[in-house]
């Protein structure tokens, strides 16, 4: 047997893979139908940890007070700013009596660690339900909270949501972005109602104070300067606590990096957190990313070569039906529409860049909470 039959075979057993990940897998979100929940009655603790966000407080916090919620505080943690983040969060509090503020100094054992501020700023809440945004996010809606805490329940007590980037016409580095940010949502989504849920983002999430405590909250990472909330989540979500909110009323929505340079130092601080995660889940993410990469090396080998062309570009076409099945019922329903028609490209671009990302962690170690 030839080389090029032992890579054609190879291309058979990863077009299967692939399409049992879209179909099976990522379909758990994609075909998931919606289904209305009922609002709660449950006070709400909405935590923001802000460093030298001092503009963006000003931006974005109003649309958080104007939830159309009857019973919320705003912890404000200001995480030994530079700038006039404190003065900006002392002004909001004395106009709002529902903001709470934590002003955390830079201690020897903790300095610069964002955890070690969110912790203080937890203990602070009032309430036992916690609701998590970033100081420079949005809320699509006035219902953001209603939404996200509807989906609490006595067993459910961690809530994924879905925090998205603003579009950006004509910029195929915001496509990019944002298409990174829904394969990540939509993967972290499936795997939640898989009953494997291994991350969550900071944008957008919600648990309570007991499952924080339960876990000793950020103790078993906390040398770990990121990860507060794909690390916590990877450690205290399991199949019977978690639920995932995405009605388009629940999303958030911040800025994207604008250059490259300073979206690929933020991705390699993300991707070099993910080795901490528990061991299966590293094999199955790692697996997804090897069979995504031999999928289109495979395939560009034994379409350079015309090799039982017939064959290999029906398994190509096959496979690519698949990515759009799942993906642009996805897409439908976390409003990212305009990804569709960019969906190979993308995932080429990102592919190759994601190897860049991972061979740099390896030579030098990334910068982290700034």
């Amino acid at each position: 047997m030839g080389i090029l039959d032992f890579l054609c075979y190879a291309f058979i057993v990863v077009v299967f893979f692939q399409i049992l990940y879209y179909l099976f897998f990522l379909g758990r979100f994609a075909f998931l139908k919606h289904q209305e929940t009922d609002s709660q009655n449950i006070p709400v603790s909405v935590i923001i940890c802000a460093k030298n966000e001092a503009e963006n407080l000003k931006t974005f916090l109003p649309s958080i007070l104007e939830q159309d919620y009857h019973n919320f505080e705003i912890v404000l943690i200001n995480d030994a700013s530079q700038d006039d983040s404190l003065n900006i969060m002392k002004a909001f509090a004395s106009k709002h009596s529902n903001i709470k503020l934590v002003d955390v100094k830079n201690i020897e054992a903790f300095w610069g660690n964002k955890k070690y501020a969110l912790t203080l700023g937890i203990k602070a809440a009032t309430h036992n339900h916690l609701l998590f945004t970033d100081a420079d996010c949005k809320p699509v809606s006035k219902h953001w909270i209603t939404e996200m805490v509807s989906h609490f329940s006595t067993n459910k007590t961690i809530v994924l949501g879905y925090g998205a980037y603003a579009k950006i016409k004509n910029s195929f580095l915001n496509k990019l972005i944002r298409f990174e940010t829904f394969i990540t949502a939509i993967q972290y989504f499936s795997f939640a109602k898989l009953g494997m849920p291994y991350m969550g983002v900071g944008r957008n999430l919600a648990y309570t104070k007991t499952d924080f405590f339960k876990v000793r909250g950020f103790m078993n990472h906390m040398k770990i300067r990121s990860g507060d909330d794909d690390l916590f989540i990877n450690e205290a979500a399991n199949s019977r606590n978690t639920e995932i909110c995405f009605s388009k009323n629940s999303f958030t929505t911040s800025n994207p990096e604008t250059n490259y340079k300073s979206w690929i130092r933020q991705k390699r601080r993300h991707i070099s957190t993910a080795k901490h995660y528990k061991q299966n889940h590293k094999v199955l993410l790692a697996s997804i990313y090897v069979f995504n990469f031999l999928f289109w090396i495979l395939a560009i080998i034994l379409l350079a070569f015309q090799f039982n062309l017939q064959v290999v570009l029906s398994l190509f076409l096959l496979r690519i039906i698949a990515q759009y099945f799942a993906l642009g019922f996805s897409s439908k329903k976390l409003d990212e529409k305009d990804l569709i028609f960019f969906f190979p490209i993308l995932e080429f671009f990102l592919i190759i860049l994601q190897l860049t990302i991972f061979i740099n962690n390896l030579v030098s170690k990334p910068n982290h909470w700034k």
